[in-house]
């Protein structure tokens, strides 16, 4: 058993990274403002926002599998300094673009790549340093602060942008993100993160990298409880995602592209999931984590897509904003937490890697039809005299934005539907009792 002082020691170390992960979160916020609006100004369309989603994710996807593999064979801090990094780089290519005069959307698109494929290490490697970091009854609020990192800083973030991209410009916000990325990498530099001992089925896992690669997907697909579990997130986020995706350009349609009432729904969702992750944190989720992500998905999606897709008011949107992100740390911290208790220190980056390859790998699809949708089908039918916009007028209302809305309302109704109906699935809702935690599996020593 890991002495107290080492215990204690080790959380503090965490504390340190997470601060600087904080501050890193919140610098590539205040950029990730002001070139969205710097994207939305340029091109008028939804559909330029939302590929740039697409570079970001695909590449990060098609490379998972190997990301993970890294993750585990090499050390997990170097990992995590290198996806900080990347980001770095990809803003000074930005900024010099900019300063230029030569910044143009596609540029965006190739940035996107570059962050992409480095971002791939990001998660794996943080989510599997927790396990080798803390005790097991500290993983979902460990969790929560991660979660709590994002929106914590989206509060300030939105307003900071919106002060100061009228006097510095993109520019300013980019050599924002810039210092900040600097002092996460300085942190990370700073302490040391302990690598995880072999455990007997990383000893059976080891060979090419290729062999490694596949052990992910090997582990999951004999776990059917934990194959169930990726599946209900792969179908709640496609569906979600659908929604979100066109988040910035519905209210910016509906407002007259106010960036004032823009800045505020995104600083409510971020008080949101900060006053979630301070719950998750100080509660420590529901006993049986699952219910935290079914019960969840269905509540984010009811409030945070439906109502907000109905809502036709700055006060709806701020409310429905707040209560619809306020559920996510609640999700994430109880599905991380399942994760983490089940699966190995040592098979953490290749099993988490699959895990978001199940996850995400229809959110390229999902993004890349969220434009297209919004501009060419749903935007039209539902202005005036449009096709829908009859049947659905009295819902989500006519005009600009209004197909954006209803594309909210039908996608969140699906994804929460999905939520509530994944708790007739037995094998998925008994998966603590029917998946052994990894602690209760013999462990080999490390160098076995």
């Amino acid at each position: 058993m890991e002495p107290e002082n080492n215990k204690t020691q080790t959380l503090s170390v965490f504390i340190v990274i997470w601060i600087g992960q904080l501050l890193s979160i919140f610098g590539s916020a205040v950029a990730e403002f002001g070139i969205t609006l710097w994207a939305y100004e340029a091109t008028g369309k939804a559909t330029p926002l939302t590929l740039i989603g697409v570079f970001y994710t695909v590449p990060m996807l098609v490379l998972s599998p190997f990301v993970g593999v890294m993750v585990d064979r090499y050390n997990r801090k170097l990992m995590m300094m290198l996806s900080d990094f990347s980001a770095a780089l990809t803003s000074v290519l930005i900024l010099i673009l900019l300063l230029t005069g030569n910044l143009q959307i596609w540029h965006l698109y190739v940035t996107a790549v570059i962050t992409g494929i480095f971002q791939g290490f990001h998660w794996p490697a943080y989510s599997a340093a927790i396990s080798t970091m803390l005790p097991k009854q500290h993983y979902a609020r460990a969790n929560a602060m991660l979660e709590m990192a994002g929106p914590a800083s989206g509060i300030f973030a939105p307003m900071v942008a919106g002060a100061l991209i009228g006097p510095l410009g993109l520019r300013g916000l980019l050599v924002i993100d810039l210092v900040t990325a600097a002092f996460a990498i300085l942190t990370l530099a700073l302490v040391k993160v302990p690598q995880p001992k072999l455990s007997r089925e990383g000893l059976e896992a080891a060979g090419s990298i290729f062999k490694e690669a596949g052990f992910g997907l090997k582990y999951i697909l004999a776990r059917p409880s934990l194959l169930q579990l990726q599946l209900l997130f792969l179908l709640c986020n496609f569906f979600f995602s659908i929604a979100i995706s066109v988040r910035a350009p519905l209210i910016l349609a509906r407002t007259g592209n106010n960036q004032l009432i823009f800045g505020s729904t995104q600083s409510a969702a971020a008080i949101g999931g900060l006053v979630g992750g301070l719950l998750m944190g100080v509660w420590g989720g529901p006993k049986r984590r699952i219910h935290g992500v079914l019960a969840g998905w269905a509540a984010s999606c009811l409030f945070g897509a439906v109502i907000f897709g109905m809502a036709q008011t700055t006060a709806v949107w701020i409310a429905a904003s707040f209560i619809g992100v306020l559920f996510a740390p609640i999700i994430n911290g109880s599905n991380q937490a399942i994760w983490q208790s089940k699966v190995p220190p040592d098979l953490q980056g290749r099993v988490f890697a699959i895990r978001r390859l199940i996850a995400w790998f229809v959110l390229p699809l999902a993004t890349a039809l969220a434009g297209p949708l919004a501009d060419q089908v749903f935007e039209p039918a539902m202005q005036p005299g449009g096709a829908l916009s009859s049947t659905f007028g009295a819902l989500v209302g006519t005009g600009p934005g209004a197909g954006m809305g209803l594309m909210f309302v039908l996608a969140g109704g699906m994804a929460a539907l999905i939520a509530i109906l994944a708790y007739t699935v037995p094998t998925l809702r008994e998966v603590e009792s029917r998946i052994p935690d990894y602690d209760e599996i013999q462990i080999e020593p490390a160098g076995v």
